[in-house]
């Protein structure tokens, strides 16, 4: 086993260590023998002993001659990708999840005097399981693992969605205590010991696009497309003043074509190297094939790059996505833009909005081999490291048949392997399960902090229980704002993460930082603006920063935070999944806007949620349980309230009354 490969390399490195080596209070397990130094707030270990000391704890969990680094659902002998419906998962960054200022925590350098990796890494995140585990979370949801590109990087260090190599770890997960073993094998010893407590893994992958130097390049160049390098400063999305805000459609394509903007455009698109010039190209290659820094000869070498992504959306705001370039699906252009081209069988292949919604608008001829590469990641990862799941991201741009057989290869090598859906649409649940997937990306996140505005109720009234699929509950991802700085700050977060774990077709998401109530957000991809990201206050070392593109570290040893009430919410779950579900389902208050109030029954049980929307008023509570039971007495045990666990017991017959204070949800089991 690889993680005992790593646990006896930190057993033989004890001697040489210094208990120098901070660690956030989180992360601290109960009753840890090894030597601690207290300093202020700060705890500090000898890193061996430490890592030794968690490695040792969870070879322990494990049994004898089972294979962990393969997908739990071989080891469990699942068959179907059905366990996601009753996972708890916990979205994580490596890079930002698992940094910390070792040396001096409240400074932070990448790599510190000490030469401790301060930085985000796989092993530190194999320190953070027993802490994930005992808060009951069985699935973690990774940010992209694989290698980014530093080329065009949008703040101080690269994307991880700028993909250099789809099938390479990033080196720079590799931590220094660990010197000697290859990223690979830190991260097959971290998916053993994930395993081994029951957390399974999902990764994030990213088959539409490529980093502008993807290594992809010097094999196949045909699979991109080039703009000559003159052009590149006056590359943009051109706009359409005849349109507004919409996406390329039947209707609107012949408007597009004829923009005069849009033919200046097309102009800017060259054929790729290895067509204009084969041998020098082959000479090309010969020279730069181990030259990190070799789209920089490329340009010099051919005069052409690789150009910028830009939305699908007509007339969109946003800027080009100057780190990352899109993969080209087709040898032809779009069956349905060729009849507005002036010189179809001149122009050379080109990047304009329908081009980019290949869902709506293929081409007729397929580059083969480049969606097999695309087909085989998925299988690749299961095979390899026993990785249980993925979201597909942006999947539904994807030509649907390639959408379709990706899904289906995955399936194929892992009957149980489940795949998520980067979907925020809600109605389209029914086409993302026909489709294959096992559960969609979802809005709830939007949905629940609009309160007010009545969207929270159709959200747990009309939409949620009628969904063909499960969504994640999310009150915020890594593109949106953190809950705790929505309208009630962290009571709202409190509120709406206690809810997530509860509601009909939801499988319950925490994003990491949500438990200590992060305010900084990772990304302003969705629902943010610029203002955004300057929520810390201005003395605050990551003030303005995102850990999408920039060196951050969560706000640990916090004095207030939802690790108890988590922990609490996934055990009073995981006693009564068999109830949440929408044949159950009895709803209440449907007249109270600001009121949710759910009661799962199933002639013999059941489940009552009760949830105050009200952050600044509290509500008095009625409710008359035989009408949906047809029973005259209850037994009412309080499971959570005031977002603490509550085991007191309510013998009750008649009318069920009591108070819910400003933003307080209240569990109870009935029988």
């Amino acid at each position: 086993m690889y993680l005992k490969k790593i646990n006896s390399l930190l057993a033989e490195r004890i001697e040489s260590g210094t208990v120098n080596f901070s660690i956030p209070r989180e992360w601290f397990p109960p009753r840890y023998e090894g030597t601690v130094k207290l300093s202020g707030k700060w705890i500090f270990v000898n890193p061996y002993e430490f890592g030794s000391s968690i490695c040792s704890f969870i070879l322990s969990r494990g049994k004898e001659g089972v294979n962990y680094l393969q997908p739990l659902s071989r080891i469990n002998k699942e068959t179907t990708p059905d366990w996601i419906q009753k996972a708890n998962i916990y979205g994580a960054f490596i890079r930002s999840t698992s940094a910390y200022g070792h040396l001096h925590p409240d400074h932070y350098d990448p790599m510190d005097a000490e030469g401790y990796t301060e930085s985000g890494t796989i092993l530190k995140m194999l320190f953070m399981l027993p802490y994930l585990s005992a808060m009951g979370f069985d699935a973690i949801y990774f940010l992209p693992v694989t290698k980014y590109s530093d080329l065009f990087k949008k703040g101080e260090i690269g994307s991880p969605y700028s993909v250099k190599n789809v099938f390479e770890i990033d080196p720079r997960y590799h931590d220094t205590l660990l010197d000697g073993m290859k990223t690979d094998e830190e991260f097959k010893a971290f998916i053993e010991a994930a395993h081994i407590l029951g957390i399974r893994i999902i990764l994030d992958f990213i088959p539409r696009t490529a980093a502008r130097d993807s290594e992809l390049i010097l094999d196949h160049p045909e699979w991109f497309y080039w703009i000559d390098v003159a052009e590149l400063e006056n590359y943009f999305p051109p706009k359409i003043p005849e349109l507004g805000f919409e996406i390329p459609s039947n209707q609107n394509l012949e408007i597009i074509y004829a923009n005069p903007d849009v033919q200046k455009h097309l102009k800017k698109f060259k054929l790729a190297p290895n067509i204009t010039n084969p041998e020098k190209w082959d000479n090309f290659v010969a020279a730069n094939k181990n030259n990190p820094e070799f789209l920089n000869e490329l340009a010099k070498t051919f005069g052409v790059i690789t150009p910028p992504g830009f939305s699908d959306w007509v007339n969109d705001t946003q800027p080009t996505w100057d780190d990352i370039t899109f993969l080209r699906f087709y040898h032809d252009h779009p069956a349905e833009a060729a009849k507005y081209l002036k010189n179809p069988a001149s122009q050379p292949p080109y990047i304009l909005y329908d081009v980019i919604k290949a869902s709506l608008f293929p081409g007729n001829e397929p580059i083969t081999e480049l969606w097999k590469t695309i087909e085989g990641i998925m299988p690749y990862f299961n095979k390899k490291f026993g990785v249980d799941a993925a979201r597909l991201d942006m999947g539904h741009a994807l030509p649907v048949e390639l959408e379709k057989s990706i899904i289906q290869k995955a399936h194929k090598t892992d009957p149980a392997f489940a795949v998520i859906a980067e979907e925020l649409v809600m109605e389209n649940d029914e086409k993302s399960k026909k489709s294959g997937y096992s559960g969609i990306l979802g809005n709830t996140w939007w949905m629940e902090s609009r309160i007010k505005e009545g969207k929270l109720k159709e959200l747990c009234y009309k939409v949620l229980p009628n969904l063909k699929i499960s969504t994640l509950g999310a009150a915020e991802t890594p593109d949106t704002p953190r809950a705790a700085t929505r309208k009630g700050e962290k009571l709202f977060s409190k509120f709406a993460t206690t809810l997530n774990y509860f509601l009909p077709n939801a499988i319950p998401f925490v994003n990491s930082g949500q438990e200590i109530f992060e305010i900084q957000p990772m990304n302003l991809g969705l629902d943010n603006s610029e203002e955004g990201r300057f929520v810390l206050p201005r003395d605050d070392r990551f003030y303005g920063k995102l850990a999408f593109f920039d060196h951050y570290v969560l706000h640990w040893n916090s004095n207030d935070n939802m690790i108890k009430l988590i922990s609490s919410l996934s055990k009073v779950r995981s006693e009564n999944l068999d109830l949440i579900t929408p044949d159950y389902l009895r709803l209440l208050f449907e007249n109270e806007t600001r009121l949710i109030g759910y009661l799962y029954w199933n002639s013999k049980k059941g489940l009552l949620l009760i949830a105050n929307a009200d952050l600044y008023n509290s509500k008095e509570i009625f409710i008359d349980l035989g009408y949906y039971t047809w029973k005259e007495k209850h037994d009412v045990r309080w499971r959570i309230r005031n977002y603490r666990e509550d085991n007191s017991l309510w013998k009750t017959s008649g009318t069920l009354n009591f108070t819910a204070s400003p933003g307080e949800i209240m569990i109870a089991t009935i029988e």
